[in-house]
């Protein structure tokens, strides 16, 4: 790496459960990072041999015939599409049909029921519909004024043939959706377009400086940690977490509680498992309950979640009986279900904030492993896993991973970033006492979702 920048820009929830951007933002915060980027480079936009674009999947932007944006962009995390997923499933003729024509189940994060909400809420809106992207996709049609995506974001559309690489007649046409509305799609490592001189005088660039396909943000993060064959698994922790698998051949997850997407990598697709809430859940807890802890850490120049990991870290493994559930914004995978909630269970009165602290930390790890045991259930070998996210900053949480996994967990050279490489730097090997804790206590984590369900659909 040279140099890299950072913009941030906002989140909006308008309801509960919604989650929106406006792309005009992102645009503005790209212009900006690109900028600042080659100014701390001192490299010269000439000598920028091609450009790749990776961001977060499955949101929805809406432009008109003049490629103007229509509304705001709904995100992968929000939640309001339940009744559209099942609308989906229904006219595909059900769950086994659907996933043999896309691969995947239909789940309120993906972009097809967010198209077929908009058109039963939002007509106005809806009938000036033209084009239809992907959130960096739109920064590619912001850079080379070309409607095109790649094979690893649209594979989270429900609209895309997965095993064919390809738009999905069939879906499209259940969803009244026409097919000129969609971008062309290419493998990741084709040129998709070149830089225009409007988008080179704003951000610095070179005009005619090529821009790739790219990928979604968990294959491209895949491709720069080394995830490019069989048997190495990657386990991000970022703000939903994400289990991580190459495979050379199309093998779908038969009831759907997998991703099963178009790799990155030419020719090759992944298995992925995602849940909404990993690191997520700890910034929760982290505001809900540490204001104080907040305070000391900027009083002492730390980190407030050092803090709380050095309180949970005095736990012992298993929080001496309290489980936590990591569904706090409903969840994908195994439970593709937008009512799941988050729950504490074995609440007792020796329990203290380190025991909630590492309960979280503990409870985001079994749901991970959930992930990590369908992938082997689908004959994927898991030779290594390789932890990246913020949640790899933390030696506690790559611990407790390790040892819920029960297997060996592998730093790469960075704990942010998709495109970075995969130097090896540590290891962390699982212990063999708190892993047999966590082996026993699984079993009861497992248990709470199926217990728990006709309580969550009472509440939703």
């Amino acid at each position: 790496m040279i140099a890299s920048a950072t913009e941030e820009y906002p989140l909006y929830t308008p309801r509960p459960l919604w989650s929106e951007q406006n792309p005009e933002d992102w645009w503005q915060g790209a212009v900006k990072a690109v900028r600042r980027a080659l100014s701390a480079s001192n490299v010269s936009a000439a000598d920028i041999a091609g450009i790749g674009l990776t961001g977060q999947m499955h949101g929805l932007v809406l432009l008109d015939e003049a490629g103007e944006v229509l509304r705001p962009a709904i995100l992968w995390n929000d939640q309001r599409t339940g009744p559209q997923c099942e609308q989906i499933t229904a006219w595909a003729g059900g769950l086994k049909k659907t996933v043999e024509l896309t691969g995947n189940a239909v789940l309120p994060g993906f972009t097809a029921p967010k198209v077929v909400w908009v058109r039963e809420n939002e007509p106005a809106v809806y009938d000036r519909v033209r084009h239809i992207l992907l959130p960096k996709d739109y920064i590619r049609y912001r850079l080379t004024g070309e409607y095109a995506s790649e094979v690893s974001d649209a594979s989270g559309t429900s609209l895309f043939d997965v095993g064919n690489r390809r738009w999905s007649p069939t879906m499209a046409g259940l969803l009244e959706v026409p097919m000129g509305w969609l971008p062309e799609v290419a493998e990741s490592h084709i040129v998709t377009g070149e830089v225009t001189a409007a988008a080179a005088a704003l951000t610095g660039l070179k005009e005619g400086t090529p821009v790739v396909g790219g990928g979604g943000d968990q294959a491209a993060q895949a491709v720069g940690s080394g995830i490019v064959r069989p048997g190495i698994v990657s386990v991000t922790s970022g703000t939903s977490g994400v289990v991580f698998a190459h495979a050379d051949s199309y093998a779908p997850e038969p009831e759907g509680r997998l991703h099963v997407f178009c790799h990155a990598v030419d020719g090759a697709w992944h298995a992925m498992g995602v849940m909404l809430s990993a690191g997520g859940a700890f910034r929760w807890l982290r505001d809900a309950a540490a204001g104080e802890d907040k305070a000391a850490a900027a009083a002492q120049g730390r980190d407030v979640y050092d803090l709380l990991t050095e309180q949970a870290a005095a736990v012992p493994p298993g929080s001496e009986g309290l489980l936590f559930l990591p569904y706090l914004t409903g969840e994908r995978c195994p439970y593709p279900d937008p009512n799941a909630r988050g729950a504490f269970v074995g609440l007792t009165l020796r329990h203290g904030k380190g025991h909630l602290v590492r309960s979280v930390l503990e409870g985001v790890s079994y749901g991970l492993r959930d992930s990590l045991e369908l992938i082997k259930g689908l004959g994927v070998p898991i030779e290594q896993v390789r932890a990246s996210g913020g949640g790899a900053k933390s030696p506690l949480w790559r611990q407790i991973q390790a040892d819920v996994f029960g297997a060996e967990l592998v730093l790469i050279n960075v704990t942010e970033g998709a495109a970075m490489g995969a130097a090896l730097l540590a290891g962390v090997a699982p212990n063999p006492e708190a892993a047999a804790i966590y082996e026993r206590s699984y079993p009861l984590y497992r248990n709470l979702y199926p217990a728990l369900k006709p309580t969550f659909d009472a509440l939703a």
